[in-house]
């Protein structure tokens, strides 16, 4: 998490980090799913704990740099993590008790969800880049003021 932290920070950005971390959990979660070994599922769970709780700020840093307005962005803050909640009320119906041990239905769910994520970020990345070079060179204004550019 504090890499993801620095990263983002030091460079400016936040889909390539969304991205890796997505894709850290897309490594993770078949080999909880699948590994015959209880060490090596260990080892897989560590990879997806890793993952996904580093896009969590992530995430929101990316939306509330991409949101102008105090009242827009935490608009977009508030949906943001109320959403989150209702993930987590969501996950007790899909790792159902009569999956156990494996819960497929579940770790095929949350490598939906992780695809999903990265094919979000993708598709907000090349909106941002060409919303940022129509502001650069003056053909567009992002979110009301000349100076925004999304961060991507």
């Amino acid at each position: 998490m504090a890499l993801s932290a620095y990263l983002g920070d030091h460079y400016h950005i936040r889909g390539p980090i969304l991205i890796a971390n997505a894709l850290i959990t897309l490594i993770g979660l078949p080999i909880v799913g699948f590994a015959p070994s209880a060490a090596v599922r260990y080892f897989g769970v560590f990879l997806v704990t890793a993952g996904i709780n580093a896009n969590i700020p992530v995430a929101l840093a990316y939306q509330a740099n991409n949101v102008r307005g105090q009242w827009k962005r935490a608009f977009c803050s508030v949906l943001f993590v109320g959403l989150g909640g209702v993930g987590g009320i969501s996950g007790a119906t899909i790792f159902r008790s009569q999956d156990a041990p494996r819960y497929i239905p579940g770790i095929s769910a949350a490598i939906a969800c992780n695809c999903l994520i990265i094919v979000s970020v993708l598709g907000l990345s090349v909106k941002f880049i060409r919303a940022n070079r129509q502001a650069d060179k003056g053909e567009r204004i992002i979110e009301g003021s000349e100076s925004f550019r999304y961060t991507i």
